[in-house]
């Protein structure tokens, strides 16, 4: 599939990316005959992941905008936190690695298509630490890593396409790793509360 080379700022949706990946090592998209809506709110239940996905093990929210994944194989396991850095509805997600070198970045995007579908986009940049850093130069790393996400793509298709609808969806946005709110909090008293009774 062709895709449109943009500045990396604004999608075919017009939505400003703000922060667009300025490199990748991976970039796979694949197309699902379900609206936009639909993969987008399933692809939100983070917790869901483990019912397609044939490497992710389990998926704990630890805080609005962290989510702490287990992935592996058989008895090799890897646990690692995530946080989302800016999330628009319908439209686009950013994520980077928490441990003490992000170990990667990614986004993924969410395009109508002509035929009332979907195609969803993931790219990501990895940056392991120390010498491992080669490996990632090399070429069959970088394909195997994108087999990797392709088939996680397609079990997403399959699951989502069989369900035919989302299993729940979360809606809200999240700017610069914070979650923003349809209406400001109000503003805090400084007049002390003083128990009642």
């Amino acid at each position: 599939m062709a895709h449109e080379e943009d500045d990396g700022r604004t999608g075919g949706d017009g939505v400003v990316r703000r922060r667009p990946l300025r490199e990748r090592h991976v970039e796979e998209t694949v197309e699902i005959a379900v609206p936009v809506r639909t993969a987008y709110n399933q692809w939100t239940q983070f917790k869901t992941f483990p019912r397609f996905s044939a490497v992710v093990q389990g998926v704990e929210q630890v805080r609005p905008t962290v989510t702490a994944w287990t992935i592996g194989y058989g008895p090799l396991r890897h646990r690692f936190s995530v946080e989302i850095l800016e999330q628009d509805p319908d439209a686009y997600l950013a994520w980077r690695g928490l441990e003490q070198h992000p170990t990667h970045e990614g986004e993924v995007e969410f395009r109508p298509t002509e035929s009332g579908g979907t195609a969803i986009t993931v790219r990501m940049f990895l940056r392991p630490p120390g010498p491992a850093k080669a490996l990632i130069r090399s070429s069959r790393v970088t394909e195997l890593t994108a087999r990797l996400v392709r088939g996680e793509l397609v079990r997403f298709q399959h699951f989502i396409e069989g369900l035919g609808q989302e299993g729940g969806a979360w809606r809200g946005t999240i700017r610069n790793g914070r979650v923003q709110h349809d209406t400001p909090e109000p503003p805090r008293s400084r007049v002390a509360q003083w128990p009642v009774g």
